[in-house]
């Protein structure tokens, strides 16, 4: 049974890493050990984690990662379409693996980004100028989660 359950967990982890080497090789990404390893962390993490997060996990099995490296990477995966940078958060910066057409919300007590199902429109109709053609849309909201409702003060 043991035996089994290592085989598991590592065809999960050589899945999740080809997954992530996958989607560099889709956005034009030439893939290195650094950038498969912080696209699995995008793809793995639904946390929109930020630059520090993703340095603080990864640098023990990294020892030669750097914030710098790890920053230039997110960088270019955003640039070239293969993650989202959230500017939900004035002082900081969020990444998103998820590059579907999605909401976010912040909590203003315990600081977690939820995901929220937002579909963009394609065009939209501006009354005297004509179409106009959406090629990106991001939607913030601020408010409590569940858990801090009660505890604003």
């Amino acid at each position: 049974m043991q035996q089994n359950q290592i085989c598991n967990n590592y065809n999960f982890i050589l899945m999740a890493t080809e997954n992530a080497y996958r989607r560099l090789l889709q956005y034009g990404i030439k893939p290195s050990l650094q950038r498969v390893a912080i696209m699995d962390y995008l793809l793995q993490h639904r946390t929109h984690p930020t630059v520090e997060d993703i340095y603080g996990k990864l640098s023990d099995e990294m020892p030669t990662l750097s914030k710098t490296t790890v920053y230039n990477t997110l960088r270019l995966l955003v640039e070239n379409g293969a993650a989202l940078q959230l500017t939900i958060d004035e002082k900081t910066q969020h990444f998103d693996g998820d590059i579907s057409q999605h909401a976010h919300f912040k909590c203003l007590k315990c600081g977690k980004i939820y995901d929220l199902p937002a579909p963009a429109p394609k065009y939209l109709n501006i009354e005297g100028d004509g179409i106009l053609q959406v090629t990106e849309c991001q939607v913030y909201y601020k408010g409590y989660c569940p858990h801090c409702q009660g505890k604003q003060n």
